[in-house]
């Protein structure tokens, strides 16, 4: 039966003097540059959109989202397979997110596919509606379209019930928390790749605002939201596998925090991660609970953009032939990663190409040369041992949490050239993988490396800001009317004046050596006082920071500094806190250069957005702001 509602029109005003295909692309998740992905026209058959991999399902149950079912089924399927449900993005059909790698992962290690795919008659932009209320929470809506498709599957095909995943991208990465969170009772994990937490927006608009700049809520109350999505539901929640390039500018990178936080929260772990490490030259936190099981794990794609990470290189293992990860496209974004192997790893469905063997136990894996604590010069001969019941089927070597070579068999071992590291400390780690996709880490072997005439080691210096330097400013939103505020401790917000503040901190960073190459740099602020919620309004508020090289003017702190030009702007943002201490992230490469090495270096803070009302926040200065620098000579 079609759906019987009507659909709102965009909001055309506000594309004025852009293109429709651009208006369109800024108006969801999901839709990136209009130039890569044109939105396309109603009149488009299934058969120029669709891989000859998919087969159209036409009768699936009442399908109240009116959406469509398409299916792969890899030949020569073993009884009770897992089942893996793939939702595509804005302007994207189904065979956007097949040529991602899934039915090649699929025919390799013998899992069936499900590919719901959108109607421009819901969504004029082929989105799957995360947004609506009306399709997202349990029995309703386009989320019953999808659970009917895999009631179907089911009725159709041998399937281990309770290895029912889903996955999606953007538009379709917001959809898969909403599956997880109303039918934890079908799907025993998910992965969401540049979406966000569920019900982070239940209307059109806040989904703008979700997607960018993003909303901040405490994991409580995103774990709140999940759990109200299936009231009374006492049993096992879904593992989630959280992906996101940190360059997305169409959907922030802030997704991924809050989507983690609310995951860990509904498992009742903490935020804090048991694992951190670099794969394939990517950042990977892995959440864990006390029986050691990884719950939750995230993966921050640095500097990708929008899209989808694969690898066309890629050969999947246990596979034969032309089994690669996917073909370069529309958001499929060649990182030489394959998310969609590293997806199945997590749900445990990659069993060595003769399909899942029912193993859940990781093997073992030890670093046993060079010792921990050993001071190491020239080739080093690097050994593990591994074992594991079903059998090992390759190790892989780490230094400083990046791949660096891999072994295929006993005795697991690599030469390696230790010059080609700083002088100084550096962890050795071997990481070892199991025919059923199953893995285990070793990291604690920590060595010196001491070479003659070998690169430097890397130098880390912290400078405390100059009180008599620091102040804060208030004045009109464009700068007009700056007045010298007070100097203990520095506001930030908006007044009982009506007036924004920005603060200052000074640094005396002379000490730094004229020829030094500053590789990273960080603020500390500590929290003082405050009055209402400055985060919050505008929502996912945020403090951003401006670098000058020097100071923004002669003396010390002047009303003109409140709008004055810095050498380097926004380098680093300062999420949001209430207590304690914060770091800023990382700066740009432009704040590292704007830092000044023969006198002082001043920072500008101030919220990225004006406040509605009347709050500010109250941060220390002097001793309690703090600037980390890291060089190396």
């Amino acid at each position: 039966m079609l759906k019987q509602r009507l659909r709102r029109p965009w909001p055309w005003s506000r594309f004025a003097g852009v293109s429709l295909a651009a208006g369109l692309s800024a108006a969801i998740a999901g839709c990136g540059p209009a130039d890569e992905s044109p939105v396309p026209p109603a009149e488009t058959t299934l058969a120029e959109q669709q891989s000859p991999l998919l087969t159209q399902v036409t009768s699936f149950g009442s399908n109240p989202g009116n959406l469509q079912m398409f299916r792969h089924v890899p030949s020569g399927m073993p009884a009770n397979a897992p089942l893996v449900v793939v939702m595509h993005g804005c302007t994207q059909r189904a065979a956007g997110m097949e040529g991602a790698g899934w039915s090649n992962a699929a025919d390799v290690y013998k899992f069936y596919v499900l590919y719901p795919q959108q109607q421009s008659g819901n969504n004029m932009t082929s989105c799957f509606n995360w947004f609506e209320p009306g399709d997202i929470n349990r029995d309703r809506g386009e989320a019953l379209s999808i659970k009917q498709m895999v009631d179907t599957m089911k009725a159709t095909y041998s399937i281990d019930p309770s290895r029912v995943f889903v996955v999606g991208f953007s538009a379709g990465g917001y959809m898969v928390p909403a599956m997880l969170a109303s039918y934890p009772d079908v799907f025993s994990a998910g992965a969401i790749h540049s979406g966000g937490p569920y019900r982070c927006a239940e209307s059109m608009n806040a989904g703008f605002s979700c997607m960018s700049p993003g909303v901040n809520r405490t994991p409580a109350a995103w774990g709140d939201l999940v759990r109200s999505a299936y009231p009374g539901y006492a049993g096992p929640r879904p593992r989630v596998s959280i992906w996101h390039g940190t360059s997305d500018y169409t959907v922030n990178v802030m997704n991924l925090t809050e989507a983690m936080e609310q995951w860990t929260n509904v498992h009742g772990i903490d935020q804090t991660p048991d694992t951190v490490e670099t794969v394939g030259g990517f950042p990977r936190k892995v959440y864990r609970d006390g029986a050691g099981r990884a719950l939750v794990e995230t993966w921050e794609l640095t500097g990708m953009g929008h899209g989808v990470a694969m690898d066309a290189q890629f050969q999947f293992p246990g596979g034969t032939g032309t089994a690669a990860c996917g073909s370069v496209g529309a958001y499929l974004n060649d990182v030489n990663l394959c998310s969609v192997y590293h997806q199945a790893q997590f749900f445990g469905i990659t069993g060595g190409g003769g399909g899942p063997t029912g193993d859940t136990t990781p093997p073992t894996v030890n670093v046993t040369a060079p010792a921990n604590g050993a001071t190491v010069s020239g080739t080093v001969n690097v050994t593990a041992d591994a074992a594991d019941a079903v059998g090992v089927t390759r190790v892989e070597f780490l230094v400083n949490g990046e791949v660096v070579s891999t072994d295929t068999q006993a005795p697991y071992a690599f030469a390696w050239n230790s010059a080609a590291v700083s002088n100084g400390r550096h962890t050795l780690g071997a990481r070892a993988f199991d025919a059923a996709g199953n893995q285990a880490t070793d990291n604690d072997t920590v060595v010196t490396v001491s070479n003659s005439g070998g690169p430097p080691a890397p130098v880390t210096v912290q400078f405390a800001s100059i009180l008599a330097d620091d102040g804060y400013l208030k004045a009109n939103a464009d700068g007009s009317g700056a007045a010298l505020g007070f100097m203990t401790n520095l506001a930030l917000g908006r007044g009982t004046d009506g007036k924004y503040n920005r603060s200052f901190l000074s640094f005396d960073t002379s000490s730094l050596p004229d020829g030094a190459t500053v590789t990273r740099a960080f603020l500390t602020v500590g929290y003082s006082s405050g009055s209402g919620d400055p985060w919050s309004t505008p929502v996912g508020n945020s403090l951003v920071i401006d670098v000058k090289t020097g100071t923004f003017n002669a003396a010390n702190t002047e009303v003109a500094d409140w709008a004055a030009a810095a050498t380097a702007s926004r380098v680093a943002v300062i999420d949001r806190f209430s207590a304690g201490t914060k770091n800023s992230a990382d700066f740009s490469g432009a704040g590292l250069s704007a830092i000044n090495k023969t006198g002082k270096t001043q920072l500008r803070l101030g919220f990225a957005q004006a406040q509605t009302a009347t709050q500010y926040l109250f941060v220390r200065d002097g001793a309690n702001a703090v600037l980390t620098v890291v060089y190396t000579p």
